[in-house]
């Protein structure tokens, strides 16, 4: 009998992290408490700073709440900046979020007339990360001066988490592209300079026009683990049947041949594949209309080919991570099923799982390889951190 090794804690995406936010006076500061909310329920400590006009749009104290420590609106002979932004200071990263055009300006001109300018320019001089996430009116936005400001401030290894430009605004970008772009400029760069392939999601094979044979999952995992891969550095492409997202350059499929074929264009410069889409077994000729209710009905199924299988024949030294579910409920049974896969198309690992928890935010999973089995349990976004880190030290 297989006796799965405990895993260790998982850590959460901003695990250990200390973000000081800085609020500028854009109408988009309404936003930063359920901001500051996110970041610390992905594992951060939050202390903010205010520029005076941002105090007119948000109060310090809805802050404090937020954030759970006294927010700085003045520097004063307690050198505030230095405290937090400083070489010794208390700040991982400086995340200015909402940022004006004015803030934008003044810090790639080195201006330091409000406490959240002063903190950008202290964290330049002392290495600190910063992360910007502009917003301001879309002419603001296209104004040559705020992009050279954009663009100086980029040489100068500054973040910025592009706006959702919309009604003539540059909207601050939502708060998951917010939290991922600190979580980025924070940790460790395990997988920074490579290319990561994933799939995810589940697959649909047209019936008729109207229905579809698929399968139950949520495609969670899958971008639980691209979020993650972008987070250490990679550069990700997303292969599935959803939508666009920040972190990841989506290739969109439906059935499980477009899956193949969108694969097998995206390994030709990839440095790894994480096959997470529960990929359709079968397929069917679909009817050109509607078939009619009320009819016996027989449909002849066709095995799709093997992603994983097919990725080996073309990049023969890929390293390639599998996702194995089954229904048996018995961990002796996950594991062999999974080693029978391992060995099949050579894989690094497989991520073993019961089917039953598709769709579900908290998943049990065993991580198989040929050498020993060890446990994983809590949620598909920990999980997608693990298999992230795990993929490091293999590219590594």
């Amino acid at each position: 009998m297989h006796r799965p090794q405990p895993f260790r804690e998982a850590r959460t995406m901003l695990s250990g992290v200390n973000v000081a936010l800085g609020v500028t006076g854009s109408i988009a500061a309404v936003k930063c408490v359920e901001l500051a909310h996110e970041l610390r329920r992905n594992g951060a400590s939050v202390r903010a700073v205010t520029t005076d006009a941002a105090r007119s749009i948000v109060h310090p104290w809805a802050l404090e709440f937020a954030t759970g420590n006294d927010v700085v609106t003045e520097i004063t002979g307690s050198v505030e900046h230095v405290e937090l932004c400083g070489r010794e200071g208390w700040a991982d990263v400086l995340l200015v979020a909402p940022a004006t055009a004015n803030t934008v300006g003044k810090v790639a001109a080195a201006v330091d007339d409000t406490p959240v300018t002063t903190c950008a320019t202290t964290a330049l001089g002392a290495d600190v990360p910063v992360v910007v996430a502009p917003a301001m009116h879309e002419p603001m936005y296209d104004h040559p001066g705020v992009l050279d400001a954009i663009a100086r401030l980029e040489g100068w290894d500054v973040s910025f988490v592009d706006p959702r430009v919309e009604e003539g605004k540059a909207k601050i970008a939502d708060e998951e592209a917010v939290v991922l772009a600190t979580a980025r400029a924070t940790r460790e760069g395990t997988l920074a300079g490579k290319r990561v392939v994933v799939t995810a999601g589940a697959t649909s094979e047209p019936i008729d026009p109207v229905r579809v044979i698929t399968n139950r999952s949520s495609g969670r995992t899958g971008r639980s683990v691209a979020k993650a891969c972008y987070v250490r550095g990679a550069d990700v492409t997303l292969v599935h049947d959803g939508p666009d997202v920040a972190y990841a350059d989506v290739r969109p499929v439906e059935t499980a041949e477009e899956m193949l074929s969108a694969v097998l264009e995206a390994v030709e410069d990839a440095d790894a594949v994480v096959s997470a889409a529960a990929i359709g077994d079968y397929t069917v000729d679909p009817r050109e209309g509607k078939i009619r209710s009320g009819q016996e009905l027989t449909l002849e199924l066709t095995p799709t080919p093997k992603v994983i299988d097919e990725v080996r024949d073309v990049r023969p030294d890929l390293p390639v991570v599998g996702f194995k579910a089954e229904t048996s409920g018995e961990d002796d049974a996950m594991v062999e099923a999974a080693r029978t896969t391992l060995r099949r198309a050579d894989l690094s690992f497989v991520v073993a799982n019961d089917a039953s928890m598709m769709g579900q935010e908290d998943t049990r999973t065993l991580f198989v390889t040929d050498v020993d089995v060890e446990e994983y349990a809590g949620s598909k976004d920990d999980l997608g951190v693990e298999v992230a880190e795990r993929l490091g030290r293999i590219l590594k």
